[in-house]
């Protein structure tokens, strides 16, 4: 098996999620998130794109139902002991093969959670699954159950958190010597995901973004590559990934000579960086993260220009996006505990002058003070 743990830490984890079942008096979970089962198991799959469920009961049992296609993955990358297929056919539905293997598991009438909040379940197979268990015993959404879990690291994840760090730099020390006037995207991309790859690493579970120009504002991937011009601003934000283990990091070069508009607003993102650094511990809250970037933006004028977001946690994660649902936003009570790996961003775009400006890295939190994960410190990068 294809493990990236050993066989006592999944049983910690496994420990720790039947005890939080019992908490929540859940005689069983149905999870459809790829991380949770990921996490839970080593499962390493793309194919929750078609339905697929790991039932685990509060006694610790598991079955996974699968398609076909996964059934030597689930084997050759997973703990899992019992693996039920169900058939493709046209018209399937599969929510009917899973009703009755939770009533042979002895689940009729019971408390059962799912997670719903995933893209591992889409909209027309949760119709399909309530339809078959509204009447099969109590269906609760617990889609935070496993997230929450994830949040914190063992010693183990930790280790895989700072190689793909590693691998983040790497990927911008080979990107850096083509950021150059007539530079090329594609070239620059390249680069980025050669040196992730090269160095051992996996796909990240997003697309790297990298714009220039105009495009520097942008904070989303878009297909179409261009060369840098002589005075000009390139935003790239990308991830080391190691073992699924997100570590990514934001960046805004700038081509040229700096305007001024580009100077203040680095010196915003900096001055923010650093107050954030200053409550990224326990003690305080992603909400008050939040607060403390919000209030020196504001301050500064440019609340028109910021985000309603400052990061997010990251950890093992799949398509089609690296961020964990916990993010640094208004009013999230989640409390800073040691070992959380978190992406702090800040992220200035001013549309009325077409000026973009970004710093972004990873942070492991401790009992006190956050560790940078990056030998990059938040310099400006110009050239």
């Amino acid at each position: 098996m294809a493990l990236h743990f050993d066989t006592e830490e999944y049983a910690n984890r496994l420990q720790r999620l039947t005890s939080r079942m019992r908490e929540e008096k859940l005689d069983a979970m149905l999870l459809f998130a790829q991380e949770s089962m990921y996490w839970l198991t080593g499962y390493d799959t793309f194919g929750y794109c078609f339905f697929q469920t790991l039932v685990v009961k509060s006694d610790g049992s598991m079955v996974l139902m699968t398609r076909s296609a996964d059934l030597r993955q689930a084997r050759h990358t997973s703990n899992i002991e019992k693996i039920e297929v169900w058939v493709d056919r046209v018209n399937a539905d599969p929510t009917m093969d899973l009703k009755n293997l939770l009533s042979d598991l002895d689940l009729l009438g019971c408390r059962i959670g799912v997670e719903y909040d995933t893209h591992g379940l889409t909209g027309r197979n949760t119709r399909l699954l309530d339809n078959q268990l509204q009447s099969f015993g109590e269906i609760v959404d617990a889609s935070a159950i496993v997230s929450r879990l994830r949040l914190i690291k063992s010693p183990a994840e930790i280790g895989y958190v700072e190689r793909a760090a590693a691998l983040s730099d790497d990927a911008l020390a080979a990107a850096l010597p083509l950021i150059v006037a007539g530079g090329d995207e594609a070239a620059i991309l390249a680069a980025l995901q050669n040196a992730v790859l090269a160095g051992g690493g996996d796909y990240a579970a997003n697309e790297f973004v990298i714009g220039s120009g105009i495009d520097a504002l942008l904070v989303r991937s878009k297909s179409g590559r261009r060369r840098l011009e002589a005075e000009d601003q390139l935003s790239l934000q990308w991830a080391g990934v190691s073992a699924r283990y997100h570590a990514p990091m934001m960046r805004t070069a700038v081509i040229g000579e700096p305007s001024a508009r580009h100077r203040e607003l680095y010196s915003a993102c900096r001055e923010t960086m650093q107050a954030m650094e200053m409550v990224l511990r326990p003690g305080n809250t992603f909400g008050t993260v939040f607060e403390t970037f919000a209030r020196i933006l504001d301050e500064r004028g440019l609340a028109r220009h910021r985000l309603n977001t400052c990061g997010y946690s990251v950890g093992a994660r799949f398509a089609p996006s690296w961020m964990d649902p916990q993010m640094f936003l208004l009013g999230n009570p989640q409390e800073i505990e040691p070992n959380m790996s978190l992406f702090v961003h800040t992220i200035i775009l001013d549309s009325d002058t077409g000026t973009a400006m970004t710093l972004g890295q990873t942070y492991l939190t401790t009992t006190d003070a956050p560790k940078p994960l990056s030998r990059y410190g938040l310099d400006f990068i110009e050239v």
